[in-house]
């Protein structure tokens, strides 16, 4: 197992090192000069010489990504490009906190009920009950998130008056947070809720056929018994995998819905930052957030091989 959470752990740093050159690659090839950006169009020729000295743009690229790397790893992350110049770390890891509390209530929310739903779809294989479920899991998947976004809004929010038609990450108690995440994570939880439904229902048909199922009714243990106590178990080995892999996902991949609810998360802060072309403040967005979806791609890995010792072996 140690050798085996070693070379996955080499691996992921090899990953982010060749994703860091890409991301460094890409930023250098934005147009527009990163010292006029910051000190405006007025700017005197002197003054746009001497920011480029200070912030090293005169040195080759490879001394430039070097810098940055390594300033990356020790935690200097520069300063944003808009007006102030803030640090960009202190504001890149309040906008990662709002957006890993919407990740997880949208996990809480898909979770149990995919899982309910792909079972009872298997165990009602061909039924109406199985068709009502897979047709609308794959309506779901079909309506993009902005979609989703705005019709909870029009009902929920505007229609009904339950939950804000915006989220905040300001609130006063427990209780007001989750009225404030609802909608969003509900939003988010659509398109997972499709994914997890079909592969555990894939899953547990799978296992309902294999000969161990046989032998324990014939044992007498009821239906409810075998499906909890050993289809499951099996089943959804590769839903675990693909549970962990969302929250990464998910990480960086709610931009939409942060911008339908203006929630300030990391994905909006990603927007704003190729709106105002701060190119230091993309460069930091990314690299965390591919760090999240490498790491939870590890995590997944690692609960496979815990749950499925033929992996550690292989």
């Amino acid at each position: 197992m140690m050798r085996f959470l070693i070379r996955r752990i080499a691996l992921l740093a090899l990953t982010l090192l060749i994703t860091s050159v890409i991301v460094f690659a890409l930023t250098q090839l934005l147009p527009g000069d990163v010292a006029r950006l910051i000190l405006g169009r007025e700017a005197s020729q002197e003054a746009l010489d001497n920011l480029r000295v200070q912030l090293g743009l005169n040195d080759p690229i490879p001394v430039q990504y070097w810098n940055w790397l390594t300033g990356f790893v020790s935690g200097d992350w520069g300063r944003s490009f808009t007006s102030g110049s803030p640090p960009i770390r202190p504001l890149v890891m309040e906008r990662l906190g709002n957006s890993l509390r919407l990740a997880a209530l949208a996990l809480i929310f898909s979770v149990p009920l995919s899982i309910i739903l792909g079972a009872l779809a298997a165990l009602r294989e061909q039924s109406p009950l199985d068709s009502v479920i897979s047709l609308a899991t794959l309506a779901v998947v079909g309506l993009p998130e902005f979609v989703t976004g705005l019709a909870l809004i029009n009902i929920f929010a505007l229609g009904l008056g339950w939950f804000p038609a915006s989220a905040s990450a300001n609130a006063e108690s427990l209780g007001d947070l989750l009225r404030q995440l609802t909608l969003p994570a509900i939003t988010a939880s659509f398109v997972l809720v499709a994914y997890i439904v079909r592969l555990t229902r894939a899953g547990v048909i799978e296992e309902l056929k294999k000969p161990y199922v046989r032998t324990a009714t014939l044992k007498g243990l009821s239906r409810g018994e075998v499906l909890t106590g050993h289809v499951l178990g099996n089943a959804l080995l590769p839903t675990i995998t693909v549970i962990a892999i969302s929250f990464g996902w998910l990480i960086g991949g709610l931009v939409v819905i942060e911008n339908v609810f203006s929630y300030p998360g990391l994905g909006r802060l990603m927007t704003t930052a190729i709106e105002r072309k701060d190119i230091p403040l993309m460069q930091a967005v990314v690299m965390v957030t591919i760090f999240f979806y490498a790491v939870a791609n590890l995590v997944a890995d690692l609960l496979y091989a815990l749950l499925n010792p033929r992996i550690r072996l292989e």
